[in-house]
């Protein structure tokens, strides 16, 4: 499995903050849904004692800890480059990545941060996330030779990484043989295609929802063929666009290509971590060395499974598992030319 030979330690390693992620359903009626021209919103009732259903804690959450999680439970050798403090979440966040088989060689620990911890609001299986990101001392580490994967995984970093990103743009330009995937996170997105240039242009697969993918090119969402082509341009050789669903899109220059939803008669129940379940499936398949059009069967059937419980790990499948829900899905459920 990988790029590499077998003396090679991972498959991939993830970059990007992560963080201790409270979870919180609300209960039903607790609060109110408003929308307007603005979009949708969560009104909740100040200085009062708001209800809610139950409540989950993701000890290692953020996007690039969804992502190592979900790959190693894909059989993908893997480990996470991050920053943490010196502190009880920090350590127990380590203790999470080590019982789901997550490599932490290369996670950093920081003084004096605190580790990151979010709270998600759960509501008719959207949410609202509060987030804080700490400032941590942001640099490159040094790999060994038998550390370098086969493929970066990039994803959400905070407002203050963008100098810790001209240094990993230095290390993909010393280190060709590695591929990247990118999936831009909040502040990567609001950085603008300019000043991460680098990056985009060193990029194998990007991954982004509809919405970030529709603002990094400035073109309609609901206009795919434009979309796409002006994300190409930018560099990236293949570029798949999902939604919250698990409906996508993809091109590799090549082919344009176009999978639903898993088919699924219930419900969602909470669909945050879904986006990092999609990228994170998509290149467990691409490390396995599926074509493209193969791969894509595969990233819906764990957003389906995600959005079935609380927070963004619980519903994440084993290798076994994805496959069987693939060896019984309807014939309807395909990959199509778009």
């Amino acid at each position: 499995m990988g790029y590499f030979t077998t003396a090679q330690r991972f498959d991939a390693v993830c970059v990007g903050d992560v963080a201790t992620d409270v979870f919180v359903r609300l209960s039903e009626g607790a609060v109110e849904e408003r929308v307007d021209e603005r979009g949708r919103w969560l009104e909740i009732p100040l200085g009062a004692k708001v209800p809610f259903d139950r409540g989950t804690t993701v000890a290692a959450g953020g996007s690039a800890s969804n992502v190592a999680v979900a790959l190693a439970r894909l059989n993908v050798r893997v480990a996470l480059a991050t920053f943490l403090a010196h502190d009880s979440i920090g350590f127990d966040l380590l203790g999470a990545l080590h019982g789901e088989h997550v490599d932490t060689r290369l996670v950093h620990l920081d003084e004096p941060a605190h580790t990151n911890r979010n709270f998600v609001l759960s509501y008719h299986g959207h949410r609202t996330i509060l987030v804080h990101h700490e400032e941590f001392d942001y640099h490159w580490p040094h790999l060994r030779p038998s550390e370098i994967p086969a493929w970066l995984y990039l994803t959400s970093l905070g407002p203050g990484a963008l100098g810790f990103q001209d240094q990993i743009a230095d290390w993909l330009t010393e280190n060709t043989r590695v591929r990247l995937a990118f999936q831009p996170g909040t502040f990567q997105v609001e950085a603008g295609v300019e000043r991460l240039a680098r990056v985009y242009a060193r990029t194998e697969i990007l991954l982004a929802s509809f919405a970030d993918a529709s603002t990094i090119a400035g073109v309609p969402a609901d206009d795919k063929g434009a979309l796409v082509d002006a994300l190409h341009a930018l560099g990236p050789s293949t570029v798949v666009l999902y939604d919250e669903s698990g409906g996508a899109v993809a091109s590799d220059g090549h082919e344009h290509l176009a999978v639903p939803p898993f088919p699924d008669s219930s419900a969602p129940l909470d669909r945050t971590g879904t986006g990092d379940a999609f990228s994170a499936t998509l290149l467990a398949a691409v490390v396995q060395g599926m074509p493209l059009r193969e791969a894509l069967r595969w990233p819906p059937v764990n957003v389906m499974s995600v959005g079935h419980e609380l927070g963004s790990q619980a519903g994440l499948l084993h290798e076994h598992d994805l496959r069987e829900h693939l060896d019984e899905a309807d014939p309807s459920f395909v990959v199509e030319t778009w």
